[in-house]
């Protein structure tokens, strides 16, 4: 088991289609035209006999997006290949004069073409379709079903949730479909996607909503809907429909072992494409919230440890100075339980809540602090590139022990000698001047700690919450668990790359 790693499942997650080459801030809510109503249609009781209906009406909203874009194919190529076959006659003098070509005339580019799918939210030509189908596009035209070709230009788009917004260049009137509003996809409804699988043009797939809340790719942001209805490649940014034709989801990717459907869809959910998509209209970029902290699972062997009932919510690890977290006095472990009402049950779920609230809102938070129950209202900021980097922005890599002492190398408890952090040792491990804890100078190879996967020149900061100064805290605090009846205790570790959690076996007797 590793202290600051996780293990899992590999698999093969595909992006459909595209270009070869923190709170969503739910802003003035976008009006299609007042001229034109949206498609709809009655949905029939139970499975109905016949999709054709549903697709009819919807299929002329339904476009194929073609891309034309540019790759860069020079760039250092030359460099790479003179390092390979320096000292080949006549190859290296032909390699040194292309790069000096490149150098003179820049890098080759070669044109590359991309299809996708895409579908009009409003009578005056807005289109949703993926980020990655548009990713690095000079030309995006949009295809009808009919076969009318029409050109098109980038509104806005956001690579977090994979979801862009185009429209049309040319006036006109255009069939359109509206999101599903409100929250009504279950697991087992029916569902037909609508698409431009491998170019093929228009095509509809049924199926059902196979799950819901899915984590497929790390995102931060997005839980998708899984879907059996068949897509492929091509049908990224296409709609799945409900049998009401309103679209719950936007396709966006698939898992499969071989690149092509295996029953496996993934759609971006209407909830969070409507936020999107408004903001990217109103503005062509996405504002998320950050509260800034660094933050994992609180699991029921932590909550073992620290006589907790319910080992969910999320455990802060590092709280960023200035942060709204640092403002409101929100510590390193706590464990956050609830946002404005809402149970929070893992670190990604609070991630996604903190990135949907609007900048300078303020949210209530409820936090466990040693068992106890602390609420703290916080005015949440905007996620940035320099805000993420103030977390972990001072810590340098290494983990080497601080100068020797002979009282350093005294062995103590759970086979570890330790010593106070000195300002050599926080600098390295990114910590503030003012901050306590200990050094790990040597460790013991049956220490529980080894086998967590630390290592010496790491420091201990807590345990069970408590903060350390000296070796008499470390032992105290391991000998009133012991005394409590406890087998593990939680302790906080820092490394150069963020705080850590783990809980450590203390049943072993002391030699």
């Amino acid at each position: 088991m590793s202290l600051f790693g996780k293990s899992g499942v590999a698999v093969s997650a595909f992006l459909l289609g595209g270009v070869a080459v923190g709170a969503l801030v739910l802003g003035p809510q976008f009006a299609p035209s007042a001229d034109a109503d949206p498609i709809t249609i009655e949905a029939p009781r139970g499975a109905p006999l016949s999709f054709a209906d549903l697709i009819e009406r919807v299929g002329p909203a339904v476009v194929s997006v073609n891309v034309r874009g540019e790759q860069v194919v020079g760039n250092g190529g030359s460099d790479q290949l003179l390092e390979r076959f320096r000292g080949i006659p006549g190859f290296e003098d032909f390699l040194e004069r292309r790069r000096e070509e490149e150098r003179e005339n820049g890098p080759e580019t070669r044109e590359t073409r991309a299809l996708g799918s895409g579908f009009f939210i409003s009578a005056d030509g807005f289109a949703v379709t993926n980020h990655h189908v548009i990713d690095g596009a000079t030309e995006i035209q949009l295809v009808m079903s009919d076969g009318t070709e029409l050109d098109a230009e980038l509104i806005g788009a956001d690579p977090e949730t994979d979801l862009a917004v185009v429209k049309v260049t040319d006036s006109g009137t255009f069939p359109y479909v509206e999101f599903e509003k409100a929250d009504k996809v279950r697991v087992g409804d029916w569902v037909v996607a609508l698409g431009n699988p491998f170019g093929l043009g228009g095509t509809a797939t049924a199926g059902i909503v196979s799950a819901d809340g899915r984590d497929i790719t790390g995102s931060n942001y997005t839980d998708f809907l899984q879907i059996d209805a068949s897509i492929n490649r091509g049908n990224s940014g296409g709609p799945t429909f409900d049998l009401n034709g309103r679209v719950i989801g936007v396709n966006t990717q698939i898992l499969s072992p071989t690149g092509g459907s295996v029953g496996i869809g993934f759609a971006i959910p209407a909830e969070l494409a409507i936020s999107v998509t408004n903001e990217l209209i109103e503005t062509g970029k996405v504002s998320r919230g950050w509260l800034g902290v660094s933050i994992s699972n609180f699991t029921e062997e932590f909550a073992e440890a620290l006589d907790v009932k319910d080992g969910k919510g999320a455990l802060v690890g590092d709280v960023s100075d200035g942060s709204p977290a640092d403002k409101a006095g929100i510590r390193r472990s706590d464990v956050i339980v609830s946002l404005n009402g809402t149970k929070i049950e893992n670190a990604d779920q609070l991630t996604r809540r903190v990135g949907q609230l609007r900048v300078g809102s303020q949210n209530e938070f409820v936090l466990l602090r040693r068992g106890k129950e602390v609420k703290l209202n916080v005015t949440i900021a905007e996620r940035t590139e320099s805000a993420l980097a103030s977390l972990n922005g001072t810590a340098r890599p290494g983990n080497e022990p601080g100068p020797d002492t002979e009282e350093d190398e005294e062995t103590g408890q759970l086979g570890l000698a330790l010593a106070p952090l000195d300002s050599a040792a926080r600098e390295r491990l990114g910590l503030d001047d003012d901050e306590d804890g200990l050094v790990i100078r040597t460790m013991s190879d049956d220490s529980p700690f080894a086998s967590l996967g630390a290592t010496e020149g790491l420091a201990i900061l807590e345990v069970n919450g408590k903060t350390l100064e000296t070796k008499a805290d470390f032992d105290a605090a391991i000998q009133s668990a012991r005394d409590a009846g406890k087998e593990q205790v939680l302790v906080a570790v820092r490394s150069p790359n963020g705080t850590g959690f783990a809980t450590v076996d203390i049943t072993e007797d002391d030699d």
